[in-house]
């Protein structure tokens, strides 16, 4: 399992979503502008989402996408297992000698990725959103009126 930049992207992506659960849908024009990530990325990013069931569009005006499941029921492992869906493919590709150092390699890799994917699995959408939450409330606090929808500061 690899924290690659396209699994960070999406996972900031899911939070803007998360933040704002029980709002209008929030379309991908507008997380582009908040997060400053291109708009034909995100949508390569929730082409995956949304064929894992991580996300639901909703269609018409007023449209745009919400997640497909509460915060709490979404692991990060989950975000980063639909964006990283490449390394199967990797995999078949590769062949390796038995009893080879690159064998050992692999095997430790994989043993590292499991261990990271188990750590991944263990914290939930809601956990970062909550954090997130944490961070703003000790922050100063600014003279601007918040608006109705929330949005993280882009990273």
């Amino acid at each position: 399992m690899k924290l690659s930049t396209k699994a960070r992207y999406a996972i900031t992506a899911m939070m803007e979503l998360a933040l704002n659960e029980n709002k209008k849908p929030i379309t991908l024009a507008d997380i582009s502008e908040y997060q400053k990530i291109s708009l034909s990325y995100l949508e390569q990013l929730f082409a995956k989402l949304r064929a894992r069931g991580l996300v639901r569009g909703v269609r018409g005006p007023g449209g745009g996408y919400h997640l497909a499941k509460s915060a709490s029921d979404l692991s990060i492992a989950s975000i980063v297992a639909a964006i990283n869906d490449e390394k199967s493919k990797h995999d078949a590709n590769m062949v390796i000698e038995q009893g080879s150092e690159q064998e050992v390699l692999e095997s430790m890799w994989d043993n590292l990725s499991q261990k990271m994917y188990g750590f991944l699995e263990s914290i939930s959408l809601q956990d970062l959103v909550n954090d997130y939450n944490l961070q703003q409330s000790e922050a100063p606090a600014s003279n601007s009126m918040e608006t109705p929808t929330r949005h993280m500061a882009s990273f």
